[in-house]
């Protein structure tokens, strides 16, 4: 473990002030606590308001940047980074906004005949039975630039559709995608390889906040129930997908297969949940690696 010494001090940013606070505070505590383990010399950086001056205030070598929703996750904390020289893990300032950018990240993938379910934008003036009509008579609506599953609803009326709308729009803009009546799986990426997919189930209805952060009934599955060509074909397409955003050492993107059986991407996390609930470190643990040199393999990116 000597070349640990390499890294030098390590802040590990984590708070925020989206709404994904309290889960990027688990997920920074669980983070920290690791590399300590790890040997690594590490140094707990807490942020709300004030990020420069606190980030300025802290002597660190390199970042370690747990921080999830938009205002922290979407290159914004990268841009202060990179501003202080300080290097630091994960995606740069671009990729980071792209990826909390749904709307443009489906139609990047569009445009490159990546496989994406059909979508539209909503707003106050959208003629809500049209806009169900045109996508499938059943969506899934969410934020536009959230995570963690926060404000989505299934809609399948008009009237379902304009509440859901009601209940997104708190968040910014609203996007409505196609339902997919199938199932889930998370790819995790690190140091430019696809990790073993997982394959999600819930009684939730959805992989929603409460199946990801809270329930111990959600079911997670690894091996995932593909066959070996299906698994490549479904790593090959979350490195697509990954790579073409311009995203960089480590993230996880979340993909679902359709009635006819072909994936669809529905979106890239550039830094993903590190709970206990969290699907990189259960992928991580699927090919035999613990916490403790997930971590450390995730710090190296920062070097490259």
């Amino acid at each position: 473990m000597s070349e640990l010494f390499d890294f030098g001090r390590v802040g590990v940013i984590y708070g925020g002030n989206s709404a994904e606070r309290e889960v990027s505070l688990q997920s920074g505590q669980a983070v920290y606590e690791a590399l300590l383990r790890a040997g690594v010399d590490a140094v707990p950086v807490v942020v709300e308001d004030n990020p420069l001056t606190t980030i300025q205030s802290v002597d660190m070598d390199r970042a370690m940047l747990v921080l999830h929703g938009p205002g922290d996750e979407d290159g914004s904390y990268q841009a202060v980074l990179e501003l202080l020289g300080i290097p630091y893990t994960g995606s740069g300032v671009m990729a980071s906004a792209l990826a909390m950018d749904k709307w443009r990240c489906k139609k990047l993938w569009r445009g490159i005949d990546l496989p994406t379910a059909e979508f539209a934008i909503l707003d106050e003036n959208s003629d809500w039975a049209a806009a169900l009509e045109s996508l499938g008579g059943a969506v899934m609506v969410k934020p536009n630039g959230e995570g963690s599953s926060i404000g989505m609803r299934r809609a399948e009326t008009p009237e379902q559709l304009q509440d859901a709308w009601q209940h997104a729009a708190i968040y910014g803009d609203v996007m409505a995608e196609r339902w997919i009546d199938g199932a889930e799986y998370s790819v995790s990426i690190l140091n430019g390889r696809a990790l073993a997919p997982i394959r999600l189930e819930t009684d939730n209805g959805f992989y929603d906040y409460e199946a990801k952060y809270l329930s111990d009934d959600t079911r997670y599955f690894s091996p995932c129930g593909l066959h070996g060509g299906e698994v490549h074909q479904l790593q090959q397409l979350a490195l697509q997908a990954f790579n073409s955003i311009g995203c960089s050492g480590w993230g996880r993107v979340d993909v679902m297969r359709n009635s006819d059986g072909r994936f669809q991407v529905l979106e890239v996390n550039t830094i993903p949940g590190m709970t206990d609930h969290s699907l990189v470190p259960k992928a991580a643990a699927a090919e035999g690696m613990n916490m403790e040199q997930l971590v450390v393999e995730i710090l190296r990116t920062s070097m490259n």
